[in-house]
């Protein structure tokens, strides 16, 4: 089997293929952008047969000139800064590109898997695949948004399977490059082992300090339901894939607090006594993000469930514990 992932030196992307790896398949495609070389290290441990420049590999496609063979398509590549300001670049990068790859895909009958966003809702509260609940409030969620209305139009008549995935709050290892576009769980760990606490922000969206919630999904969980559509070409469409359950930042800074204590073999310790420690601090909600924050998010699975993906998610808990054992293991963190 011939694979294609393109953003695979990215977060999601480098999960993916190292996943893939774990089926025994080496036969990947790996396309990317590497002017931040920081993304390297994510493939170092993968296997892949052979790698493309993203300008590179889209060229050959709008050309005609890449081989046809393919088996299936992973796009995961994109622009995932919400706070990028270039319009131009964000709809080139992520709508027009991912439109050419489509198109591409339905013109050799290659099932096309791609990232989609929950950007695409908005401040809203129901996050529902349906158009009257979409209304993104930047331009990357407008990107987003644009190319699900795009596979929208193509679904009826698609040649091959097209299945988008609506990502929620993704966290887990290989997101180190992402900087200040990292998960909370990723900068929770790094303030808690350089400073030994972390910060939250105020309350915010008539929700109190450190109780903004959103639906926070392990990266694994994201990669399991990838590999559910590879094997299941005949399922097409547009999907969320979150936990289905909210959770609060609160109980992030919670769970990463205490799995590193566990690491350390300390007891671990109440919320409560966290906040009266100092441990978990909060500061004021930036203005910056007034208007462009979204203080609730949560997933509705139904869609996803009736494609047949059965597979539980890992609550908050489980699942940042089980990253904080991956971060230490590599000898991650701030020291």
């Amino acid at each position: 089997m011939t694979l294609i992932v393109t953003g695979a030196a990215g977060f999601v992307g480098a999960n993916l293929v190292k996943a893939l790896n774990g089926r025994g398949l080496a036969d990947i495609i790996a396309v990317d952008n590497l002017t931040r070389a920081e993304k390297m290290p994510n493939l170092v441990d993968c296997e892949i047969a052979e790698y493309f420049d993203k300008l590179d590999f889209i060229e050959r496609i709008r050309n005609g000139a890449f081989e046809t063979g393919i088996d299936a398509v992973f796009h995961q590549g994109a622009c995932s800064d919400t706070m990028e300001q270039d319009g131009r670049y964000m709809m080139e990068n992520n709508y027009r590109y991912s439109c050419d790859l489509l198109e591409w895909c339905q013109a050799h009958a290659i099932p096309f898997i791609y990232a989609s966003s929950a950007s695409v809702y908005g401040g809203g509260r129901v996050f529902k695949e349906s158009r009257e609940h979409e209304a993104p409030l930047n331009v990357y969620g407008y990107s987003k948004f644009l190319f699900d209305q795009a596979v929208r139009r193509k679904l009826g008549g698609a040649s091959a399977q097209v299945a988008g995935f609506r990502y929620f709050n993704v966290y887990g290892p290989r997101e180190s490059h992402k900087g200040r576009m990292a998960s909370v769980a990723f900068h929770f760990f790094n303030q808690y082992l350089k400073d030994g606490k972390v910060k939250l922000f105020e309350g915010s969206g008539g929700y109190g300090p450190g109780e903004q919630i959103r639906d926070f999904v392990f990266v694994d969980d994201v990669v399991r339901v990838n590999l559910f559509f590879l094997d299941h070409p005949k399922v097409s469409g547009i999907f969320n894939v979150g936990s289905g359950k909210a959770q609060s930042f609160n109980d992030v800074a919670h769970a990463t607090i205490n799995a590193v204590r566990k690491a350390r073999g300390e007891a671990p310790l109440a919320m409560e006594a966290l906040k009266k420690g100092g441990i978990v601090e909060y500061v004021p909600f930036p203005a910056s993000l007034v208007g462009k924050y979204q203080s609730y998010t949560e997933a509705d699975i139904t869609a996803l469930r009736a494609a047949g993906y059965r597979d539980a998610f890992l609550d908050v808990s489980a699942g940042v514990g089980r990253y904080v054992e991956a971060r230490l293991a590599r000898g991650e963190g701030a020291k």
